[in-house]
């Protein structure tokens, strides 16, 4: 059944945004309080409306609510649009929002890409909504501001305009469908990677199954940063990080840690069952449709975040 799914995975995440099911289920989502129909007036309105909607982050303590596919964020900080080592794509989206401890990560990374041999920093994709949530459109997760997608296109031209920006693609990495690298690959990329992953914050980092065989061959010395590398279906145009709840925020739920060891046999068989697609399951069930989230679904703290000026 999972050779299944990762077919269908990669049949249909090609593209430049995240797809597929939430990475990793968190381990105690059930656990979450929920508002109620009746608590606020918008409890059964769907919540990428509402959330969606708003501009600007709100004012209050920063803190994520829930997790990372069902969830908010308050006090949200804004990435700044171009930085000194990094530049936000797709800036009509606005969603270069997330934690402090996000933004913090990122212009610290942007710093280590600025010092690989072609690369000034780093183009930064998608991270979320003002105040989280669920979005219009693209994410099931980047809810609660610990995710950010990374493209993998060298961020050669830190002067690009906001046009610029919203018609510039990234560039694919991928080869066979994902099984191996293609010559777009660098040992800048794992290098950036590696950096990415070494960091105490992060909990994972999603890429391509071809990606994290591509770091197994080639790492040396301490392989223990391997282990936050997690093959996913897509991901050949970024990188996504996803940190992990920042100390003391009792209201953000992690996921799972990955399981022990460096994750290199798992990402070897995602990468067999690409070259050697298993038989259709005919037991398989249909996948039940993804149902729209609405505030009433999501942790009782963010009709609080919605409301607060």
């Amino acid at each position: 059944m999972r050779k299944l799914h990762i077919l269908i995975g990669i049949a249909l995440c090609t593209g430049l945004m995240a797809c597929g099911p939430e990475p990793d289920p968190p381990a105690s989502a059930a656990a979450l309080p929920t508002i109620g129909t009746s608590g606020h007036k918008d409890s059964l309105k769907p919540a990428k409306q509402l959330f969606g909607a708003e501009r600007a982050g709100s004012q209050s303590t920063p803190a994520p609510f829930g997790t990372y596919a069902k969830g908010c964020v308050a006090g949200a900080a804004r990435l700044a649009e171009t930085g000194p080592t990094w530049q936000v794509m797709r800036l009509s989206r606005n969603r270069n929002w997330g934690h402090p401890e996000t933004i913090d990560f990122i212009e610290d990374l942007s710093r280590v890409a600025a010092r690989q041999p072609g690369w000034n920093g780093l183009y930064v994709g998608d991270l979320s909504q003002p105040r989280g949530g669920p979005m219009l459109t693209g994410h099931a997760s980047h809810q609660i501001g610990l995710d950010a997608d990374i493209w993998l296109r060298p961020a050669d031209n830190l002067s690009l305009t906001a046009g610029q920006r919203e018609n510039i693609s990234s560039i694919s990495l991928r080869r066979n469908q994902g099984a191996y690298v293609n010559d777009n690959w660098t040992p800048q990329h794992a290098e950036i990677l590696k950096a990415a992953a070494s960091d105490p914050r992060v909990a994972r980092i999603f890429i391509f199954p071809g990606a994290k065989v591509q770091l197994c061959n080639t790492a040396t010395g301490d392989r223990s940063w391997l282990r936050k590398i997690r093959p996913w279906y897509g991901h050949h145009y970024h990188f996504h990080v996803r940190l992990a709840c920042p100390s003391g925020t009792e209201g953000c739920i992690d996921q799972t840690p990955p399981p022990p060891g460096d994750g290199c046999a798992d990402a070897q068989a995602w990468v067999n069952n690409i070259l050697n697609p298993p038989p259709p399951d005919p037991d398989a069930k249909p996948r039940k449709p993804r149902t729209e989230i609405r505030l009433a679904d999501l942790p009782a703290q963010c009709a609080t975040v919605l409301q607060s000026r």
